[in-house]
């Protein structure tokens, strides 16, 4: 347990734990994007994974 309790202090204290934090503000950030191209491409993206799924169905 206080191996746990040592990791996450280095995680959260110094350098270590803002480049954890950039990297999970960038995650989120990705992620909105991916949910609003999503949402804007609305039906087509079902057409166009269709369309992915019948080639690659053919090519195997």
């Amino acid at each position: 347990m206080s191996h746990l309790k040592n990791f996450f202090r280095r995680i959260f204290r110094g350098e270590e734990g803002q480049t954890l934090s950039e990297y999970a503000l960038i995650l989120v950030l990705v992620a909105i994007v991916v949910i609003i191209a999503l949402t804007a491409l609305g039906v087509n993206i079902t057409a166009i994974l269709q369309s992915i799924a019948n080639t690659l169905g053919g090519a195997i």
